[in-house]
């Protein structure tokens, strides 16, 4: 791919992106009520995604042996303790994050 092609792919990716994320707001600026899909998706979308990336994540564990799935399962263990501790998904995410990389590359 050329070097324009690969800007224009790029700015195609980047123009839908924008486009997907603020047609909801064009959609319902003038309305005085949200419809009640709406509201619902709103509540149940993110704990729909946040349940993809743990299957995501933890579809390719092998229990053959510790290193196959022991800093993964760690690591999510961190995560899940911090949120129910802090409340924070950006803190035990990072730090889930941080404590997987560092089991891989420092101890297993």
């Amino acid at each position: 791919m050329t070097d324009w092609r690969t800007l224009g792919t790029v700015a195609v990716i980047a123009l839908i992106t924008a486009l997907l994320r603020f047609l909801p707001f064009w959609i319902f600026r003038n309305s005085e009520r949200i419809p009640r899909i709406v509201k619902k998706l709103s509540k149940l979308l993110p704990f729909a995604v946040m349940g993809m990336l743990v299957v995501y994540c933890v579809r390719g564990l092998h229990f053959a042996s510790l290193s196959g799935f022991l800093p993964t399962l760690i690591a999510c263990a961190v995560v899940g303790v911090l949120y129910v501790w802090r409340r924070n998904t950006l803190l035990s995410i990072l730090c889930g994050t941080l404590c997987y990389m560092l089991l891989v590359q420092l101890v297993f």
